[in-house]
C-alpha cells in the first residue's frame, strides 16, 4: 500500500507499507516505509505513528491492559482494577482479573464492591515511551484533559502492548523499539466502545524532529574555502547540500488479533518474537557451496596462522558489536551505523568532527559485515549486518529529489556532506541481505539504483577539483571506471540476477568490455568517457594511467570476482587481472605492462586482496606469498606486529566505562575484506 500523509490540503511524506500474512502463523507483520519530502528549515514533525481501532465490549473491569518490559517482564493492568480495594471483592474474583480471563458475575461478589464500581476510576489511556536507549516510563490516565499518572519504569522495553478483554484483543508492536527511539506504544479510550493502539514511531513526547545542518556554514562559500576546510575537519561542506530531502527510515511492526488476553508467560514469548524474530538460515558451508557473493570461505581455523588472523578477525567484529552499545549508536536516523575514527585524548568516537563522525558505508562497512556473517553463520553477526543494512540504505541515500540515487559521504550528520555519491548509495551493500532474506523493501531499494547513471547529468562528483572544463553529456559523461562503475555494475548485477533484466545485463557487459578494451583497461587515464545509452566507455588509444587508492575499495574487487565468472571474458579476464596485480606491483612491472609508473598508492594492505585475486587466477605461489607479505606488512591498515587489544577505561576519564582499541577505525572494514578474501584465495600459502 502507498501514500502519503495529508494535513489539510498538503501531502507530504510518501510511504509504503507491506502487509504479511503466514499461513500457519497468527502474527501480521507490517513494514512501514516513509520518505522525508518537506523543508527542514520549516517542517519539523512531532509524532509519526501507526494506530489501529480495537472494538471493546467487555465490562470495564474485565479489559485488559499489557506492556512487556525487559527479560520477562510484563506489566498486567484492568481499565478498572478491583484490586487492592478497601473492600475485597472476593480472591476468585481477583484471580480472574489478574489472570486475564472473565471474572464472576458481579453478583456473585462482595455486594460491598459490586454496589461501589462506579466509583472506581476508569484507566482508559496508557502509555510506555521510550525516550532513551537507556529509560522507558509508563503512564495512564483516565481520559484526555486529565493528568498522567506514573505507573513504572525500566532501563530497555521490548516494544510490545496489549489491549482487549477475555474474548480477545490485540497485541501490538515493534522492532528494534528501544534501539530506535524515541518511540511509544499507546492506548487511548480503552474505557470506550473502540481503543485505539498506537505505534508512534516517534514519540510526540520526545519533542519535535530537529533535520537542520548543524551549523551556518561558517563562510565557506566558494570551493577553495570548502577545500581547505576539509584539511582540517574531513568535512566536505557546500551551501545546501546538507538537505534531508530525500531521506528515508524503514520500521518492522507486530500485530496479533488474539482470541483471549494471553497469559503473562504466553504475552512475554510474542514479546520476545516482536523483538528479535526467528529467522530462517542456512550453513556457511551451504552458502559457500552456492558459489555466490564472491570470493569467500567458512571460518578455517586448520592451522596456527589461520588460527590467530581468525582471532583478531573474530575480536575486530566483537569490538564494533560492543561499541554500539558502550557508545549508544542508537536512534530513529543512527541506528545500524558505526562511527569512522577514534579521539584518543577524549576517549571518544570522533562525533563531533566533520568526516570522522558516522561512518556511512565508507571502505564498505557493510560488505565487511556480511562477509563476517557469510564466514561464521553468527546470529549476533546477522543482525548486525541488518541492522546497518537498514540503516544505510535508507537514511545515507537519497529516495526523491535532486540527489535521488545518491549516497552521502560520512559527517557528523548522515545526509550533511556535500560529496553525494554512487559508491555510498552502492546496491552491492544490500545485495548481500536480499539474497540471504529476499525483503521486498531492499529489493526495491536495489531496482531504484538501475537507472543511477543518470545521476552523472545533475551532480558532477568531481566539481571541486576538476580542471578541465566539463559539461555533461550524456554520451560523454565523467563517470570513473572504478569507484563510480563499480557501484553502478553491482546495482545491474542484482536486476540481472533478480529479474533477468536484459538492459542491465547488456550495460554491465558492455561496461566491462569496453573498459577491458581500454589501453590500459581500469587503469586507463586521460579523457574517458561514459555513455549512457548503452553503459560503453571510450577513451584515448594512446596508453595512460589514472590510479587512485579508492578506486577499488567500495565494491570493485567484489563485482569482478563475481562477473568475470559470469561472462566468461579472456579480454575483461587479462585486464583485471593485471590491475590487481600491478596495484602493488614495482614500478618495474607497471611500466613494462602500462608504459607508466602508477606512483605511491595507499590502502595497499586493501589491495592485498587484488594480488592475491591475480596469485589465483595466475596459479602463481610467488604472487601468492607476496599478497600475504603485503597483507601481514599493513600499510594504511594494521600491521602483523599490531596486538588487537582492548582496555578497559573506568572512572573521571569517561562518562561510562567502555572497552578501548584506538586502532580500531573504519580501516577495519578493509582489513577484513582483504584478510577474507586472502583466506578464500591463497590460504594455502599462509
Amino acid at each position: 500500500m502507498t501514500g502519503s500523509h495529508q494535513k489539510g490540503r498538503r501531502c507530504w511524506l510518501p510511504f509504503d507499507v507491506r502487509f504479511y500474512l503466514y499461513a500457519g502463523s497468527d502474527r501480521v507483520r507490517v513494514v512501514r516505509s516513509f520518505v522525508f519530502d518537506g523543508d527542514e528549515n520549516k517542517d519539523f514533525i512531532n509524532g509519526l505513528g501507526f494506530t489501529v481501532s480495537v472494538p471493546l465490549a467487555a465490562q470495564l473491569h474485565d479489559r485488559h491492559i499489557r506492556f512487556a518490559g525487559e527479560g520477562a517482564g510484563v506489566l498486567g493492568e484492568a481499565v478498572r482494577g478491583i484490586t487492592g480495594l478497601r473492600r475485597d471483592p472476593g480472591e476468585a474474583v481477583r484471580a480472574a482479573q489478574i489472570a486475564g480471563v472473565a471474572t464472576p458475575d458481579p453478583s456473585t461478589w462482595d455486594q460491598r464492591v459490586t454496589t461501589r464500581l462506579q466509583w472506581i476510576p476508569a484507566w482508559g489511556d496508557y502509555s510506555l515511551s521510550q525516550l532513551t536507549a537507556h529509560g522507558f516510563e509508563i503512564r495512564k490516565r483516565t481520559a484526555s484533559g486529565r493528568s498522567w499518572i506514573r505507573v513504572d519504569g525500566g532501563k530497555r522495553a521490548r516494544g510490545l502492548g496489549y489491549v482487549g478483554s477475555p474474548t480477545g484483543g490485540l497485541a501490538f508492536g515493534m522492532r528494534n523499539f528501544w534501539q530506535l527511539h524515541p518511540t511509544e506504544l499507546e492506548i487511548s479510550g480503552a474505557a470506550g466502545g473502540v481503543a485505539s493502539a498506537t505505534v508512534w514511531m516517534w514519540s510526540p513526547k520526545a519533542g519535535a524532529m530537529d533535520l537542520r545542518f548543524y551549523h551556518d556554514g561558517m563562510g565557506q562559500d566558494t570551493y577553495e574555502k570548502q577545500l581547505d576546510a576539509l584539511e582540517i575537519t574531513y568535512e566536505d561542506y557546500e551551501p545546501g547540500f546538507g538537505s534531508p530531502y530525500g531521506v528515508a527510515r524503514t520500521t518492522e511492526l507486530s500485530f496479533w488479533a488474539l482470541g483471549a488476553t494471553p497469559t503473562a508467560s504466553d504475552f512475554s514469548a510474542l514479546a520476545d518474537a516482536n523483538a528479535l524474530p526467528p529467522q530462517l538460515i542456512s550453513t556457511p558451508e551451504h552458502n559457500h557451496s552456492a558459489g555466490v557473493f564472491g570470493s569467500w570461505a567458512p571460518v578455517d581455523r586448520s592451522s596456527l596462522a589461520k588460527i590467530a588472523l581468525e582471532d583478531k578477525l573474530a575480536f575486530m567484529h566483537a569490538h564494533y558489536v560492543s561499541q554500539v552499545d558502550q557508545r549508544s549508536w542508537y536512534g530513529f536516523w543512527d541506528y545500524g551505523d558505526v562511527m569512522h575514527s577514534f579521539d584518543e585524548d577524549r576517549h571518544v568516537w570522533c562525533y563531533d568532527v566533520g568526516g570522522y563522525a558516522w561512518d556511512n558505508s565508507e571502505l564498505s562497512t557493510d560488505m565487511w559485515l556480511w562477509y563476517h556473517y557469510l564466514r561464521t553463520g553468527d546470529a549476533t553477526a546477522f543482525r548486525f549486518a541488518e541492522a546497518m543494512t537498514r540503516h544505510t540504505g535508507e537514511v545515507d541515500v537519497y529516495h526523491l529529489g535532486k540527489y535521488r540515487d545518491l549516497g552521502t559521504r560520512h559527517g557528523i550528520m548522515h545526509w550533511g556532506d556535500s560529496a553525494k555519491q554512487q559508491r555510498i548509495s552502492n546496491a552491492g551493500y544490500r545485495r548481500f541481505y536480499y539474497f540471504l532474506t529476499a525483503d521486498e523493501r531492499v529489493g526495491d531499494l536495489m531496482h531504484d539504483l538501475v537507472d543511477a547513471d543518470k545521476t552523472f547529468l545533475v551532480l558532477d562528483p568531481s566539481r571541486k577539483i576538476r580542471e578541465e572544463a566539463y559539461e555533461p553529456d550524456e554520451h560523454a559523461l565523467g563517470v570513473s571506471t572504478t569507484t563510480d562503475w563499480g557501484a553502478l555494475g553491482l546495482a545491474w548485477l542484482a536486476e540481472w540476477e533478480r529479474n533477468g533484466d536484459e538492459i542491465a545485463r547488456t550495460k554491465l557487459v558492455n561496461g566491462a568490455t569496453s573498459i577491458a578494451a581500454l589501453p590500459n583497461g581500469w587503469a586507463q587515464g586521460g579523457e574517458v568517457r561514459y555513455d549512457l545509452a548503452d553503459g560503453k566507455f571510450t577513451g584515448p588509444d594512446t596508453q595512460s594511467v589514472d590510479v587512485g587508492s579508492l578506486d577499488s575499495v567500495f565494491g570493485l574487487f567484489e563485482l569482478m570476482a563475481e562477473l568475470i565468472e559470469l561472462i566468461d571474458d579472456d579480454a575483461v579476464r587479462e585486464q583485471w587481472v593485471n590491475y590487481c596485480r600491478l596495484y602493488n606491483g614495482t614500478s618495474a612491472e607497471q611500466i613494462a605492462i602500462t608504459g607508466t609508473s602508477w606512483g605511491s598508492q595507499n590502502l595497499r594492505q586493501a589491495c592485498s586482496r587484488g594480488t592475491a585475486y591475480a596469485a589465483s587466477q595466475l596459479d602463481d605461489s610467488a604472487l601468492a606469498a607476496r599478497a600475504w607479505q603485503e597483507f601481514r606488512t599493513g600499510h594504511a591498515g594494521y600491521p602483523e606486529s599490531l596486538a588487537f587489544t582492548s582496555t578497559r577505561i573506568e572512572g573521571p576519564a569517561v562518562l561510562n566505562p567502555i572497552d578501548e582499541a584506538p586502532f580500531a577505525t573504519n580501516s577495519s572494514a578493509q582489513y577484513g575484506l582483504a584478510a577474507i578474501q586472502c583466506i578464500a584465495l591463497v590460504g594455502d600459502c599462509i
